[in-house]
């Protein structure tokens, strides 16, 4: 291995005792790959089993944690304990590298497919995605919103008897908890919205109520991590100012990480004058009280490094993994220079990408850069 990605292969211990064996993180990332009745299919098994082997640590993608949660088509499923086995498949494959892995559970909020019944932290129109169209979002009920909580908890207890080693809470991307934390989405003038410590409300109980079900039901070391979107581009939404706040009462709670979710690694706050990207100054908010995790257009080993060398402790890849499966064990037996950065056609077959998951990034022009020689595929 190259000395000079030493940093990247040290071993990271959480404060709960779970080590891993390097830096580099699976990201999250939606496969669109379930069977049709949402529970995990031998794509997505052979998906995962394909990429595990180099990494530390795999979160899985995003799993509804009650029916109208759902925010992709295909999405494998955990709001009923009849999808224990189907987890229980799901998590044996992403551990099949021997890296521990976490299930990441969330509720698509005002993002729901929208044949659903939509809710989120207020009523009003949705945004249309290149997912789904404009739909009105029902404002949930003190008690929806209570029972939308006891089923994160509920989930939780799945991923636990499946076998996973931690959970993830989706607070980012516009989804439900972040519906809730953001001024934008959040116009209630109860106990749940309006001032700052109101907003801050949601997310709080959650973790709470997560913590609960891992104390009682937990027999070993298990991860508890966040993820987050610091700002939102449209006006009155989420800013820096509102992160620090989050973070603040994610590091009072305790949780095992934050996971910061950047659309790139350099990418400047919104309305600031400071020359320091959001990650250098997420970083310096947390200063050191709890693992940082970020993901955000990491393509080569060098730009994993020079997040870790500005004091990331985790480096979270998710196209790069899709496009290159041995992008950890070409780094480490120096072969970096044989990554695959482009996704080519002509190694579909060997990518072993879910069928559904290849036609959504046809669909998507810009998400992964197709090797010009490689024009059509009859994969």
């Amino acid at each position: 291995m190259n000395s000079k990605y030493n940093q990247l292969f040290q071993p990271f211990t959480f404060k709960n005792g779970i080590t891993i064996k390097n830096r580099v993180v699976m990201a999250p990332m939606t496969t669109w790959a379930s069977n049709d009745d949402l529970t995990t299919s031998d794509e997505e098994v052979s998906y995962y089993r394909k990429r595990v082997s180099g990494v530390g640590l795999v979160i899985t993608g995003c799993t509804q944690v009650t029916p109208n949660g759902q925010g992709f088509t295909n999405e494998f499923a955990a709001y009923d304990d009849s999808f224990i086995p189907s987890l229980r498949k799901l998590a044996e494959a992403a551990k099949s590298g021997g890296a521990p892995a976490l299930l990441q559970i969330f509720h698509a909020g005002n993002k729901a497919l929208p044949d659903l019944d939509i809710v989120s932290a207020s009523a009003m129109k949705t945004e249309a995605t290149a997912f789904a169209p404009s739909v009105e979002a029902r404002e949930l009920s003190h008690e929806g919103i209570l029972s939308i909580i006891h089923a994160f908890g509920e989930t939780t207890r799945r991923a636990i008897e499946a076998g996973f080693d931690g959970i993830e809470i989706h607070g980012a991307h516009g989804f439900l908890v972040q519906n809730f934390w953001s001024p934008m989405t959040n116009q209630r003038t109860d106990e749940w919205g309006g001032t700052l410590e109101n907003r801050l409300r949601f997310p709080s109980v959650l973790i709470e109520e997560i913590k609960s079900v891992i104390k009682k039901h937990a027999q070993k070391p298990f991860i508890l991590g966040f993820r987050i979107s610091p700002e939102e581009s449209r006006e009155g939404g989420l800013r820096m100012k509102d992160t620090y706040e989050l973070i603040e009462r994610l590091v009072q709670l305790d949780i095992d990480y934050i996971h910061a979710s950047l659309d790139d690694l350099s990418s400047k706050p919104i309305d600031s004058e400071v020359d320091k990207s959001r990650l250098e100054l997420i970083l310096d908010k947390v200063n050191g009280r709890v693992p940082v995790m970020a993901a955000g257009s990491v393509k080569t080993p060098d730009d994993a490094l020079k997040a870790l060398e500005k004091g990331l402790p985790l480096m979270a890849i998710g196209h790069a993994l899709v496009m290159d499966p041995e992008w950890v064990q070409k780094t480490e037996n120096d072969r970096e220079a044989d990554i695959d950065m482009e996704l080519k056609v002509s190694k579909l077959s060997q990518l072993e990408l879910p069928v559904k998951l290849w036609n959504v990034i046809q669909a998507m022009p810009g998400w992964f850069t197709i090797n010009k020689e490689d024009k059509h595929s009859n994969y």
